[in-house]
């Protein structure tokens, strides 16, 4: 067992959210059976409070540069930024949203390759029914049309089709905008950062519900390709086994988050584990907070500092996390 870090401090904790940049905060409104904790405008009035400069919002519902066009305009001194996830309410893989999203409002910085509405992640989704796991697709028939036939998949072992291709055509020919690879699978992250080297794209963050599946190998193989690796602190620490609603207006749908029938192994250690093996200079810290169950996004992000430097992650470490690359991310 290593010594704890010297100098650490609640002070320090504040000391480091100056100027900070939040990647992934989902403010609401959202679903009346999955309550948010803050709206749009309290997350930005918040950040701004505890001296952080940006946040971006994320909304599997809707597209958020429209949003963050509105919280610019009240909150003064204090950017938000907003995008698209590629979701079935959008239709899926649809360029038009995502060339609609290019243009709307402040404009989208980033394009996900979608949240819940990924097949990797859809066809996992369930419950426990007498013990037993089962997921949504076996247990409602119509969850299959209405929504696994509609998800995202990226193509592994084939050219993209006409519509991804010109999905990653439209990221590429606006290079002010960064792609979220989203909730897909590790082979589709890949396959995403791979395919940078054919379309000319280059601003990638690998989604933090991909960094908990992956390997430290696949990981660190991703980072030399220029892809920054995203851990939030809800992936590793809040209550994901918990049955809730957090995406289907369904009620029957209501599911164990990403269905998993564990937590996450290792939890916050890993983090720290994971980030050093990787490179500080290749990682990004977030929250992906937003739920009512947990504290505001900035305490979250709090806490989440609080914790790396309890691992012995250099504050220095932490501030290229949290601010040095949500800059590049962001193109500051």
């Amino acid at each position: 067992m290593q010594p704890l870090p010297e100098g650490r401090s609640l002070a320090q904790t504040y000391e480091l959210l100056q100027g900070a940049i939040d990647v992934h905060v989902h403010a609401g409104p959202h679903l009346t059976s999955s309550p948010r904790r803050v709206d749009p405008f309290e997350a930005a009035q918040e950040a701004k409070a505890a001296g952080m400069q940006a946040i971006v919002l994320l909304d599997v519902f809707e597209m958020t540069n429209g949003v963050s066009w509105l919280v610019n305009k009240i909150v003064p001194d204090f950017r938000t930024y907003g995008g698209l996830i590629l979701n079935t309410v959008y239709g899926g893989m649809n360029p038009r949203a995502v060339k609609t999203a290019l243009h709307y409002g402040d404009c989208a910085k980033y394009i996900s390759f979608g949240a819940h509405s990924t097949y990797f992640q859809a066809a996992r989704e369930g419950r426990y029914v007498d013990g037993q796991f089962r997921p949504l697709s076996e247990l409602f028939p119509k969850f299959k049309t209405e929504e696994l036939d509609r998800c995202i998949r990226i193509p592994v072992d084939e050219d993209p089709d006409e519509h991804l291709d010109e999905i990653l055509t439209l990221i590429a020919d606006n290079p002010q905008v960064y792609m979220d690879t989203g909730h897909v699978s590790v082979e589709e992250a890949v396959r995403l950062v791979d395919l940078q080297d054919r379309y000319g794209y280059s601003n990638v963050i690998v989604s933090s519900s991909v960094t908990k599946i992956a390997s430290i190998e696949t990981l660190q193989a991703l980072a030399a390709k220029g892809a920054l690796i995203e851990f939030s602190f809800a992936a590793y620490t809040a209550a994901t086994p918990i049955p809730l609603t957090h995406y289907y207006v369904e009620k029957e749908y209501t599911s164990i988050d990403e269905g998993m029938s564990e937590g996450p192994k290792g939890g916050i250690t890993e983090v720290a584990r994971y980030i050093e093996a990787i490179g500080a200079e290749h990682c990004v810290m977030s929250t992906d907070f937003g739920r009512y169950a947990l504290s505001t996004p900035v305490e979250g992000l709090r806490q989440f500092i609080a914790c790396m430097l309890d691992l012995g992650i250099p504050a220095d470490d932490v501030h290229t996390m949290i601010k040095t690359n949500p800059e590049r991310l962001l193109q500051l």
